[in-house]
This record gives structure tokens, C-alpha cells and sequence, in this order.
């Protein structure tokens, strides 16, 4: 009988296997190699140097910028994007006037091309015809800062924009996990005197624990990314100030024709986005909760 099954099923699994081992397995392999050669792209075969690359890696000033540069996005992003998805999410919950228009408008960045946002918000962030700099005159900044053109502010400016484009993505993902849980938790923490706040934190967070979990390691790869946002807007400058890792190995591979080096930046982000996506999921299991 079982023979039988796994002769009816084998031919149908031997398509994907081969189009995963084609598409997925063999390029990793191959960036695997790459970057463990001196490669200056289509001009001669790559050269094997061993573990040469990693070991220029460690002393390059410019790969621990970018690395210390998505280390900012990885602290912030969660927090801002999670919170205020988390917080229009509830809010839109608890029977607010127009939610649906709310919840159409958040979401309406997610359908937009990230190229389109990079160059919408370069234009809002323009020091002289900006709307945001316009508005900061129009309320007395005499002042207001070159949110692009000046490294103390280029990450916050950038990061801004990230939060804007997944803010609503998530808030409609907690939303259809929040109305999933029953109304009668909420009549009866209502009945015993709880506050919004406490039935937030002690209903709705735990049984939502399972999505935000997920939420978490979605913003956490696009962290250890930025890069459409990043190259579109900035290109890494000023100054390399807001130089993440996937920039700065597309500088090195397609602009420098360092391909080598350029794919074992490539691998160090791979490795890295693996870790932080285990660590976190490790950090966060929590005992599910049935409903």
C-alpha cells in the first residue's frame, strides 16, 4: 500500500525538486564559491584565493559602517513598525468611524513600488521645495535640517520611510488576528472592570503571539536589506552615512567588478539574516494559545 502512495506521489515531487535544486540550491552553492575566489566578472574564470575575502572583510572600515548601519534599522524598525501597526491595529478594532477608509489608506504603500516611494520621499525630503521642510518654515524653523544631505540625519529620514511602507502591511495582518479572537474574552475582562490597556496587553497581545512572532522576523530580514529604499534615495552617501551591507556588496560586485569580494559580503548578510532569524524565533516561542 504505501509502495503503491509513493509511486503515485514521486513523479509529481521530482518537478519541484528539480527546479528547487536549479533555481535555489545550485545558486547559493555557486555564491558560496564565488566568494571564496578573485573574480572580476565576465573577463577570465575565477581564481580560488580561500578565505581571503572574509579576512579583508574583518579589516574594512566600510563593511562594519554598513554593518553598524543596519544594526540602527534593526533596533528601529520592529519597534516603530510593530508598535504603531500593533496600535492602529486595535484602535480599528474597537469600532472606530471610517475604519475601513483607515485601513485602506495605510495599506495603499504596500501596493506602490518601492523605487515609485524612494523617489516620492526624495522629493519630500528635498532641502528647498520639500513639503516637509516647507512645513517646518511654515511653523517658524528658520532652519530645518538636509534630512539626505547630512549623515546625522540620512538613517532616521530613510528609516522613516521604511516605517511608512510596512506600517499598514502589518496592521492588516494583526487586524485579521485580532478578529479572530472571540468577543466574549473582551465582554468578559469588560464585566470585571478591565482597562483597554490591561485588555490589550493581557488578551490580545498573547493570543495574538503567533502573528506578531512572524511580524517580527518579516521586518527583521527587510532590516538586514534596505536596499531599494537605500540605493534609490541615497545610493549609501552622504559620506557612506547611510551604506547598509546589501549596498555596499552591489558597489563592490557591479560598479567595482569585485565580484568576489562583492559575493562574500552577500554570504556574511545570508549567514547574518539566518542567525538573527533563529536567535529571534528562539527568543520568542512562546506555548500557544488555543482559542
Amino acid at each position: 500500500m504505501y509502495r503503491n502512495k509513493y509511486r503515485l506521489i514521486v513523479p509529481f515531487l521530482i518537478p519541484s525538486i528539480l527546479l528547487y535544486i536549479t533555481f535555489v540550491l545550485y545558486p547559493y552553492g555557486r555564491a558560496m564559491y564565488i566568494s571564496l575566489t578573485q573574480w572580476r566578472g565576465l573577463s577570465k574564470p575565477p581564481v580560488f584565493i580561500g578565505l581571503e575575502n572574509f579576512s579583508k572583510m574583518l579589516g574594512d572600515s566600510n563593511f562594519w559602517n554598513a554593518l553598524g548601519n543596519n544594526a540602527f534599522y534593526i533596533v528601529s524598525l520592529p519597534i516603530f513598525t510593530i508598535g504603531l501597526a500593533l496600535f492602529f491595529a486595535f484602535v480599528l478594532t474597537q469600532g472606530a468611524r471610517f475604519a475601513r477608509l483607515y485601513r485602506i489608506t495605510f495599506f495603499f504603500p504596500q501596493v506602490m513600488s518601492m523605487v515609485a516611494i524612494g523617489v516620492l520621499w526624495s522629493f519630500i525630503y528635498h532641502p528647498t521645495i520639500g513639503f516637509l521642510n516647507s512645513f517646518l518654515k511654515l511653523i517658524g524653523m528658520s532652519n530645518p535640517p538636509v534630512w539626505l544631505g547630512n549623515p546625522d540625519y540620512v538613517l532616521t529620514a530613510l528609516s522613516g520611510v521604511a516605517v511608512w511602507q510596512a506600517v499598514g502591511f502589518f496592521m492588516v495582518l494583526f487586524i485579521a488576528a485580532m478578529e479572530s479572537i472571540p468577543a466574549t474574552y473582551y465582554e468578559a475582562a469588560m464585566i470585571d472592570g478591565a482597562s483597554q490597556w490591561h485588555i490589550f496587553w493581557n488578551i490580545t497581545i498573547p493570543l495574538i503571539w503567533g502573528t506578531i512572532q512572524t511580524a517580527l522576523i518579516f521586518i527583521m530580514i527587510e532590516a538586514t536589506s534596505m536596499f531599494t529604499i537605500t540605493q534609490t534615495m541615497t545610493e549609501g552617501g552622504p559620506s557612506r552615512g547611510s551604506e547598509v551591507l546589501s549596498t555596499y556588496l552591489y558597489h563592490e560586485a557591479f560598479i567595482n567588478s569585485n565580484f568576489g569580494y562583492g559575493t562574500a559580503i552577500a554570504v556574511a548578510l545570508f549567514f547574518l539574516t539566518l542567525f538573527i532569524s533563529v536567535i529571534l524565533t528562539r527568543l520568542l516561542r512562546r506555548e500557544s494559545l488555543e482559542f
